[in-house]
């Protein structure tokens, strides 16, 4: 658990820099839709950051449960945010690189897919 939640406070970190130096560095040079994706990208690291603390704190999950959805939420931050950061960063051609960014997103709906599978169960178990 420790490992993961320090992968995860490196992540945060990592959305805050990142943020800081487009915002301040990169605003002029960047276009309003390069500006507009990179803060999509920031913006989704940062929420499944979030997510994964509740996910690594919360005492209810096993530590399988928890391993699961952290490695399925640090892969989908590295291929979705991680690819627009290197179009717009290291200058890399979209077309080269443009199925990674869709399957960090299937990563992060197999997460919640998961976290959501949980949930319901013990509802169901409840009604019982």
């Amino acid at each position: 658990m420790n490992k993961n939640l320090s992968i995860t406070a490196l992540l945060g970190i990592t959305a805050i820099v990142l943020g800081a130096f487009a915002t301040h560095s990169l605003k002029e040079s960047l276009t309003t839709d390069a500006m507009n994706s990179i803060e999509t990208a920031i913006r989704y690291q940062m929420y499944h950051v979030i997510v994964l603390l509740f996910v690594n704190t919360y005492k209810e999950f096993s530590e399988r449960f928890k391993k699961s959805v952290s490695i399925l939420f640090f892969i989908g931050i590295f291929f979705f945010s991680g690819s627009i950061y290197t179009i717009y960063f290291l200058d890399v051609p979209a077309k080269s690189i443009w199925f990674i960014t869709p399957l960090g997103g299937l990563l992060f709906i197999l997460g919640w897919s998961l976290i959501f599978i949980h949930f319901a169960r013990k509802v169901m178990n409840n009604k019982k």
